[in-house]
C-alpha cells in the first residue's frame, strides 16, 4: 500500500511571485528619487539598494513559498535572521542615501518580519520599526510626519498576518489529513494481517494435523488414509480460496473472515460473542452464502437489537445468528433480509427468522 501524500506538497506556481512583485509598486518613489540624482554618488547607491531590495524580497517570497509547500511554517532562527538583517541593512542604506524616499522599505520589512518569525516576535519587530519611522519623520526638519508611513507598516503587517493565518490553518488542516491517512493505513494493514490470521490460523493447523494422520494410516488403514488426503485437499482448497478473496479486496465475502470481523465488532459494542472457531463442516458451495448470512445478522444485532449476547451455530446445511436482545422488527423490514432471501433461493435455501423470548433468530437452511 502506498503512502499517502500531501496535497499541498508541490513546486510553487508562478502566479505567488507575480503577486508579491506587483507589491513592488511602492519601491518605485524611491526609484524615481535615486534616478533623478543618479549623477550623485548617494543617487547612485540608492538605486543600487533599492533594486538588490526589491531582488532580495521577491527571493524571500519564493523561498517561504517553498516551506509552505512543504508544510514548513517558519525556517529557522539563522535563515530568518539572515533575511531580516539582509533586509535591514539595504533600508538603512536606502533611507542614507535617499532620505524620507528611503522609508518605503519599512513596510517591506514590517512583512517580512510577520512572515518569518512567530507572532510575539514578529510585533515586536513590527512595532519597532513603525516607532523608528514616527521618531524620524518628527526628528528630520525636512520630513513630513512618519505617522502616515507607520500606519501603512502596520496595515499591511496586519493583512499578511491575516493571510498568514489562513495558509497556517491549511497546513494544519493537510497534516490532519495526512495522519488521519497514515492511521488508516496502518489500521488497514492491521487488519488484513489479524484476517488473515484468522482466516489461516486453524485451517492450516488442521492441515497439518490430518496431515500427519494420513501419513500415519498410509500402511495402517489405506482405505481412511485416502478420505483424510480428500479431506485434506478439500481444506487446502478452501484456505486458498479465503486467501484469494483477501487479497483482493473482499469482493467476495469470505465465512472465516466474516467471523473474525463479527468477533472484533461484538467486542467493540460489548457484547458476548459466542462464535464457531471452525468452518470445516460447512461445504466449500455453501459457504459464501453462509458468510452473508452472518454479516447481514450480526449487523442487525448491532444496530437494532440492543443485545448483550450474540451467538452463530453452524451445520453442514445451515447456519444460525442468535441475540438476546429485544427483537428486530426493523431488520424484518429491511433490504438485507431481501436479499439474503434472493441469494438463498439460487441454491435452494430457505430464510428462517424467529422472535424468541427474549431476543430474534435469524437462520438460512439449505438441504
Amino acid at each position: 500500500m502506498s503512502q499517502p501524500t500531501s496535497t499541498l506538497q508541490r513546486p510553487p506556481g508562478r502566479w505567488g511571485v507575480l503577486f508579491a512583485a506587483i507589491w513592488l509598486v511602492f519601491l518605485l518613489d524611491p526609484a524615481r528619487v535615486a534616478w533623478e540624482h543618479r549623477d550623485t554618488a548617494k543617487g547612485d547607491l540608492g538605486l543600487i539598494a533599492t533594486l538588490v531590495f526589491a531582488g532580495v524580497y521577491l527571493l524571500l517570497w519564493v523561498r517561504l513559498r517553498a516551506d509552505r509547500a512543504r508544510l514548513v511554517v517558519h525556517p529557522a532562527w539563522g535563515e530568518a535572521a539572515g533575511w531580516l538583517v539582509a533586509m535591514a541593512g539595504l533600508a538603512v542604506t536606502m533611507v542614507w542615501s535617499l532620505g524620507e524616499a528611503g522609508t518605503a522599505s519599512a513596510v517591506y520589512c514590517a512583512v517580512a518580519a510577520v512572515m518569518l518569525l512567530p507572532f510575539v516576535y514578529a510585533a515586536v519587530l513590527v512595532l519597532g520599526i513603525a516607532g523608528l519611522v514616527i521618531v524620524l519623520g518628527e526628528t528630520r526638519p525636512t520630513w513630513d510626519s512618519g505617522f502616515g508611513t507607520a500606519f501603512g507598516v502596520f496595515a499591511a503587517a496586519l493583512a499578511v498576518f491575516g493571510i498568514q493565518q489562513m495558509l497556517l490553518r491549511n497546513i494544519e488542516l493537510v497534516k490532519a489529513h495526512d495522519e488521519n491517512a497514515e492511521l488508516a493505513v496502518e489500521n488497514e494493514r492491521t487488519r488484513f494481517a489479524r484476517d488473515l490470521h484468522d482466516i489461516l490460523g486453524h485451517s492450516l493447523t488442521v492441515i497439518t494435523v490430518k496431515a500427519e494422520l494420513a501419513q500415519r494410516l498410509l500402511d495402517v488403514d489405506p482405505s481412511r488414509a485416502r478420505t483424510e488426503l480428500a479431506d485434506l485437499e478439500r481444506l487446502s482448497r478452501d484456505a486458498l480460496a479465503d486467501v484469494r478473496r483477501a487479497v483482493e479486496g473482499y469482493r467476495d465475502v469470505s465465512l472465516p473472515a466474516e467471523l473474525a470481523r463479527a468477533r472484533a465488532a461484538l467486542a467493540a459494542a460489548e457484547i458476548r460473542a459466542d462464535l464457531p472457531n471452525s468452518t470445516d463442516d460447512v461445504p466449500s458451495e455453501k459457504r459464501e452464502l453462509f458468510a452473508w448470512v452472518v454479516r447481514e445478522g450480526v449487523t442487525n444485532v448491532l444496530r437494532h437489537s440492543g443485545a448483550r449476547r450474540c451467538s452463530v451455530v453452524l451445520t453442514p446445511t445451515s447456519v444460525e445468528v442468535r441475540d438476546d436482545g429485544r427483537g428486530s422488527a426493523e431488520a424484518s423490514r429491511g433490504s438485507g433480509l431481501t436479499g439474503l432471501q434472493e441469494r438463498a433461493s439460487l441454491v435452494g435455501g430457505t430464510v428462517v427468522t424467529r422472535t424468541l423470548s427474549p431476543g430474534y433468530s435469524l437462520q438460512v437452511v439449505v438441504p
